[in-house]
C-alpha cells in the first residue's frame, strides 16, 4: 500500500476531505494533490498531517525478532 493510499484511507476514516486536510496543514489543495501524485511528502509533512487529522504518525522498522527500530 502506498503512502497516498494510506492518506486517502486516513481522510475517509477521519471523515475529512483531502482538501480540508491540505488546508489544515497550511498547504494549498493543488500543492497537496501534486505531492500525493508524486508520493513526495516529507517526514515532517506526514507528522503535520497526523496532527491536522488529530491522530498519531509512527514510522518504524520491525525486525524479525520483533524488536522495533
Amino acid at each position: 500500500m502506498t503512502v497516498s493510499d494510506k492518506i486517502r484511507i486516513l481522510c475517509i476514516r477521519r471523515g475529512i476531505t483531502m482538501r480540508e486536510l491540505a488546508l489544515r496543514m497550511g498547504m494549498s489543495p493543488q500543492n497537496f494533490s501534486g505531492k500525493l501524485k508524486r508520493e513526495s511528502f516529507s517526514y515532517q509533512e506526514l507528522e503535520a498531517m497526523a496532527k491536522a487529522a488529530d491522530c498519531q504518525f509512527r514510522l518504524e522498522f520491525v525486525l524479525p525478532d520483533g524488536d522495533v527500530v
